[in-house]
């Protein structure tokens, strides 16, 4: 789960342990919302890391499982909450 200071998250899985893995929201949106911190926070920030699961044995399909049921858990597919876009938010 990685951590903006826009106050979003973005769930991702890095299926082959990189530590500079950060995910790939769009980058448009994330811009968008950075675009609207304050001008100090938009030079100096922090972007948390924080690993949910890992797995030495798991399989690609078990990893975007497990991808998918974070997303669901954390709701970072509601774009008021994070910047995963898919599956598609349809709101609750």
């Amino acid at each position: 789960m990685i951590s903006y200071p826009t106050g979003k998250i973005y769930i991702g899985k890095d299926s082959v342990g990189s530590f500079r893995y950060f995910g790939s929201p769009d980058i448009a949106v994330v811009n968008e919302d950075f675009s609207k911190l304050p001008k100090q926070a938009q030079k100096k920030y922090c972007v948390c890391k924080e690993i949910l699961w890992e797995s030495e044995t798991a399989t690609e399909e078990e990893l975007s499982q497990q991808e998918l049921h974070f997303i669901r858990k954390y709701g970072s597919n509601n774009p008021d909450i994070g910047y995963n876009r898919f599956p598609p938010f349809k709101g609750e």
